[in-house]
């Protein structure tokens, strides 16, 4: 059964993002597999989106390219205005803009459904979710749920990208890879260690945000003054697949439960292992010892990036096309928008399971 879809996107970056911005990529790549699967889907985001979707939009330009914008929430009140006059028009509305709706979304009678893609751990949200108990909402790990056990699971959809964006690369760059933000929970100086107790070059591909400055300044800084350590800035996906794919491996040594980090399916696509430290969903991303190793501390990141030889880049490769592309994660959005609607369906549902033993003590094998 085709659908008529509304994709709710926040006005922070333009669908898909210029530069940085997890979510409005993953709604990109979300309407665009649902549109090539027959499903018709309006987009509401800011008026700089470039999409196959019907665009409705008040904003020209993205909130955080744009300096006329001096207060983000009365653009996001004239959207969420927006959807619920045309909410008639739709077989389901799925919202990427946290719980901002849920106010309005309560007394909505047609199928909706929350995305909610960033951290759940901070102290006021159990307030909201307790207050708005019915709210279905959608998980991007099984880890992201852990502080809200309570709230209105839906499904758990992992994120995925198109199948083409990246090819498999050979990994002969001689060096290391790190591409985030400069910031603590991303643990850049991590990297920078490792790599160099490995005797790798690393080769950093990141942002400075404002908010990170003085972290830069006081903690990092010093540390790209090191020989072993080059800084290229932050690139786009036109450079992350020649960045990526010659790697020889991605350093994600995280210090906080990030939800889901895309940087480890991007590395996946180009066939590069991913080492990384036990946390939030990255025992349900990576397959220990297929598609990278999961570590504990600095020490066995270095055993392990001193073992990453013994992995197949086109096994890792296919784990992607298996399980992240945007195409799987499409049709387990489906499969919920279909259950949330009351249609019957026959088809297979692809959701992957969480790691039954994600705190495992991995044992890696010294060089």
């Amino acid at each position: 059964m085709k659908l008529h879809i509304a994709q709710v996107a926040p006005l922070y970056e333009s669908v898909p993002p210029r530069l940085y911005g997890g979510t409005e990529r993953i709604v990109a790549y979300l309407t665009d597999a649902l549109i090539a699967k027959g499903h018709r889907v309006t987009l509401f985001a800011s008026g700089d989106s470039r999409t196959r979707a019907t665009l409705v939009s008040h904003l020209e330009e993205a909130i955080r390219l744009n300096p006329a914008v001096k207060d983000p929430m009365a653009h996001h009140i004239i959207q969420m205005a927006d959807v619920m006059a045309r909410a008639h028009e739709f077989d389901m509305i799925h919202f990427h803009t946290d719980y901002l709706h849920f106010p309005l979304s309560e007394l909505l009678h047609k199928p909706h459904v929350t995305t909610l893609h960033g951290r759940l751990d901070l102290p006021d949200l159990p307030y909201v979710y307790h207050r708005f108990p019915h709210q279905p909402v959608i998980s991007i790990s099984y880890a992201q749920r852990k502080p809200l056990p309570f709230a209105h699971w839906v499904g758990n959809v992992y994120h995925g990208l198109p199948r083409d964006l990246y090819r498999l690369g050979k990994g002969d760059g001689g060096y290391v890879a790190f591409i985030g933000r400069i910031s603590p929970e991303k643990r850049a100086d991590l990297a920078i260690e490792i790599a160099a107790q490995a005797g790798y070059p690393i080769y950093i591909a990141a942002k400075i945000d404002k908010a990170d400055e003085a972290y830069f300044e006081t903690s990092i800084k010093h540390l790209f003054d090191l020989p072993h350590v080059h800084y290229i800035g932050e690139i786009g996906d036109a450079e992350k697949n020649e960045f990526l794919g010659k790697a020889k491996a991605l350093l994600f040594p995280i210090d906080w439960p990030e939800p889901f980090g895309i940087v480890m399916i991007e590395a996946m696509a180009c066939g590069t292992p991913v080492i990384a430290f036990n946390r939030g969903s990255v025992p349900e991303v990576i397959d220990h010892g297929v598609t990278g190793y999961i570590v504990h501390h600095v020490q066995e990141a270095v055993d392990a990036l001193r073992n990453v030889d013994a992995l197949d880049r086109r096994q890792i490769r296919q784990v992607f096309e298996t399980r992240f592309t945007s195409d799987v994660m499409a049709e387990n959005y489906l499969q919920i928008y279909h259950q949330l609607c009351g249609h019957k369906t026959t088809a297979e549902r692809r959701i992957f399971p969480v790691s039954t033993q994600p705190e495992k003590n991995y044992q890696l094998q010294s060089a």
